[in-house]
């Protein structure tokens, strides 16, 4: 049977999730072709924000690649622009001259951004923010100038703003409504929103109208001119009021248009039943939807009838808004701003950054708005689908599900997946709810969030319900949330997990002994091989010396080969030696040093890190513990799951922008740190201003200067998935930041499995239960802090306190043991 031609224009989120759906079901049934105005593959341009603050790239924000398209046999015409649309004969025309038939056409040409028409739009520096060139055209400015001006307080104002922010620009957003975000928040949540963008950098001009845009010279805006008659200077000036409909295609085409393409409830064109359209472009009963949740229920009716399978109606959308702005959470639905017949219940904790509205009227919850706190969003959101009375919990609704439903307000959010029923929403982009979830985590041994994407496609797009995603999955695949699910052993030489052997080690026996041994253990946990194997041994050798830091015998042999030889094996087989410079800081001596050592051994590369030290790449390892004595620098622990660094910037000491002074800071943390294990590799980052040149947002602790002394960010992460760091607390003192990093870290060391870096231990446990035990426990921090500091005292430095570190020296030489080395003058200095 010869395949219908399906040829679709435009190559957003909306189209091709309407093309997966085809295939899903009737696989052999079309031909298709896809043209793209841009030169890219389908991305996700909700993430484009992320890619502006240089916290993903744009390849980690692609949703279907060009082995996707191959693979399904779909013709992509990529950066060409369809300019004409031949009803009569079905060929559709791109710019460039390319045609193809149809037997059936989609179009999803989606929305442009509203400019405003003042004098000076057409000034170079004046720019939309929409796509990918928008993103790279606003990066491109950042690296040449300075101010930036944002038009709009929603939500992709303030992302660009945040974005151009941290690529180092001092950013004014311009709003002429009286709060920020209007739409999805009410006055006093728009304001919170407001104090604490503030608080991190961004300045504010609320009301104010734009009259015109003024340029230099060159023809380049160099100011905004306002109706009061005020202006203020600029490099760069992005619009973000707003998006139309893109009907500019269809209209020639001489579809019906009234904002927006009209279709029916089947998504086709009111005007040609061949012609389906979904997507910002569509206008349904009036409506042209915006967010990503009703795009995809379109899509979904779209291919149903594609199809040709002739069920599914599209009857509009309730809507709620679930969003993350700059890190803080935010939810809203239905009527949250109130009015005549209704009641607020409100919650407000403004130094807690959370505040809670519900609105009722008659019995039944019609609107919310939270922000800080919005794990309840989605209960709150089914309660005002269904329209059930909520009057016999109104007492405990403002607790959320937990507390409406069992009367326990005293769950902590991370409980929220263990109470929420099976058909609970969790995913309102792609319709997902839990048992969905659960199902798949269950049938198909899902363990990473990545792989509950791949296959429930649950925060695959807006990213606003990781958070729970990743509390069910802990539950389902983690043994909590059911008798079902079984942990997720260690290793294959037991079928105990990681937290039950931490337990076992943490508790005395009965006759008060403790585990204080990897064979005591094994032996204890009834463990399969008696031996263990490379997998389970370092774990435990871990747990073991950090619960009992003094007693328990820390193994080398337990120890993966990085750390036995105290230095990075490359894949030649030669090693890289990473000595510690405080801060990042260095003198001409030790310099001189490294170089002497570079020409004495010939170490063919020497390289500056990410991490602001000095790199020598090749060492033979027969050469290492000369190298260590020759440079007589402390150990990096480069090698090691520990501290590795703490990068700085030049802070007040010597930058015109510093507010607190970075490098000593960055210094005093190494110096109290610098020895401390952890169950994965550890780094901070210290910035003497909101600028942030320190990168602190992604680091394991970030601390950054400000007026009024430091604010600590934490559990973020620039690995293989870049993870933005939490604000934690705001800090007045030096003497605070060590004692507020170091408990958090103790924390981390006695709680965290092996090989769980910080952010995956803070999303398992909760931010909640960790601000709990450093925040609000004023006692237990500082218990914390002295723990970790009395297991740091005396620990040696493995490149020259050989015995006391248990490193085998035999291993350094090839013919038999090099004699031990003693710390050299220059390294008890360096420590000095």
């Amino acid at each position: 049977m010869k395949k219908l031609k399906l040829v679709m224009v435009g190559n957003g989120m909306a189209g091709v999730r309407t093309i997966e759906e085809v295939l899903k079901v009737a696989p052999d049934l079309y031909d298709i072709t896809v043209f793209g105005a841009e030169p890219h593959p389908n991305y996700n341009r909700i993430l484009l924000s992320p890619v502006l603050a240089g916290e993903q790239t744009l390849d980690e924000i692609v949703l279907n690649s060009w082995e996707w398209y191959e693979e399904n046999h779909i013709k992509l015409h990529a950066g060409k622009k369809v300019v004409e649309v031949d009803r009569i004969k079905r060929i559709v025309r791109a710019e460039d001259g390319t045609e193809e038939s149809y037997d059936r056409l989609l179009l999803c040409t989606g929305s442009n951004p509203f400019i405003l028409p003042v004098p000076g739009k057409d000034l170079k520096g004046v720019i939309a923010y929409r796509d990918i060139a928008d993103t790279n055209a606003m990066i491109d400015a950042s690296k040449q100038y300075k101010k930036a001006v944002v038009i709009g307080g929603g939500l992709l104002g303030l992302e660009a703003a945040n974005g151009l922010m941290l690529r180092g620009m001092e950013v004014t957003v311009v709003h002429v409504m009286p709060w920020l975000m209007e739409r999805q928040l009410d006055d006093v949540a728009g304001k919170l929103l407001q104090k604490s963008l503030e608080d991190r950098g961004l300045k504010f001009a609320i009301g104010a109208q734009t009259q015109e845009l003024v340029g230099n010279a060159d023809g380049r805006v160099s100011a905004i001119k306002f109706k009061d008659g005020t202006e203020l200077a600029t490099d760069l000036v992005v619009m973000a009021v707003g998006i139309r409909p893109n009907t500019e295609l269809a209209e020639k085409m001489r579809l019906h248009c009234n904002r927006g393409i009209v279709v029916n409830d089947t998504m086709q064109t009111t005007t040609d039943a061949r012609i389906y359209s979904v997507g910002e472009c569509a206008a349904h009963r009036g409506i042209a939807y915006g967010l990503v949740a009703p795009l995809f229920e379109q899509a979904k009716v779209a291919a149903n009838h594609l199809a040709q399978m002739g069920i599914g109606r599209y009857v509009g959308s309730q809507t709620s808004t679930k969003l993350k702005v700059t890190g803080i959470d935010l939810f809203s639905a239905g009527e949250f701003m109130g009015g005549e017949g209704t009641e607020a219940i409100v919650m407000s904790d403004p130094f807690g950054g959370v505040y809670k509205k519900l609105i009722i009227k008659d019995d039944k919850l019609v609107g919310a708005c939270l922000y800080g706190d919005t794990v309840d969003g989605s209960y709150y959101f089914k309660l005002l689908r269904e329209g059930r009375s909520v009057a016999d919990i109104r007492d405990r609704l403002m607790f959320g599900e937990a507390g409406a439903n069992i009367g326990d307000v005293g769950h902590e959010g991370h409980t929220k997946a263990a109470t929420m029923p099976d058909e609970a929403e969790v995913c309102g982009c792609n319709g997902v709810n839990k048992g969905t979830i659960c199902k798949a985590i269950k049938e198909k041994g899902l363990f990473t969030l990545e792989e509950v994407k791949k296959h429930t496609k649950a925060s695959a797009s807006c990213g606003s319900c990781t958070g729970l995603v990743e509390q069910i999955l802990m539950f389902t695949a983690g043994g909590d949330y059911s008798a079902t699910p079984k942990l997720k052993p260690m290793c294959g030489c037991t079928e105990h997990g990681h937290q039950a052997v931490r337990d076992a080690i943490k508790t005395p026996l009965p006759d008060g002994r403790r585990l204080l041994s990897i064979s005591d253990v094994f032996r204890y946990m009834d463990w399969k091989t008696p031996n263990g194997c490379a997998t389970c041994r370092p774990a435990v050798n871990y747990y073991l010396i950090s619960t009992w830091p003094k007693e328990a015998k820390d193994d080398p042999q337990s120890r993966f080969i990085n750390e036995r030889s105290h230095a990075n094996i490359q894949k030649d087989g030669t090693y890289s030696v990473i000595p510690r410079m405080w801060g990042g800081e260095t003198t001409a001596d030790e310099l001189r040093r490294i170089a002497d050592a570079v020409d004495k051994y010939k170490i063919p590369t020497v390289k500056v890190t990410g991490g602001q030290r000095i790199d020598l790449l090749g060492v033979k390892k027969e050469d290492l513990q000369a190298v260590w004595q020759d440079i007589g620098m402390p150990s990096g622990h480069a090698y090691a799951k520990a501290l590795r660094t703490v990068k700085t910037c030049v802070g007040s000491e010597w930058c015109r922008m510093g507010t607190q002074d970075s490098t000593q800071m960055g210094k005093d943390l190494e110096v109290a740190m610098w020895r401390m294990y952890a169950p994965h590799k550890v780094k901070f980052a210290v910035s003497g201003c909101p600028r942030n040149c320190a990168e602190a947002g992604i680091k394991d602790v970030g601390i950054i200067g400000v007026d009024s002394g430091w604010e600590m960010y934490v559990a973020g992460n620039g690995g293989i998935k870049t993870e933005v760091a939490h604000f934690f607390t705001k800090l007045k003192t030096a003497e605070e930041v060590l004692e507020y990093t170091g408990a958090f870290m103790q924390l981390y060391r006695t709680e965290g499995w092996y090989l769980e870096r910080t952010v995956h231990y803070v999303s398992r446990v909760g931010l909640d239960y960790v601000k709990k035990k450093i925040l609000d426990d004023h006692a237990g921090r500082k218990a914390l802090w002295a723990e970790l500091q009395a297991a740091l005292d005396g620990e040696p430095d493995p490149w020259f306190d050989f015995d006391k570190a248990r490193v085998d020296t035999r291993q350094f030489d090839k013919i038999g043991a090099i004699p031990v080395v003693a710390a050299s003058p220059r390294f008890e200095e360096a420590v000095k």
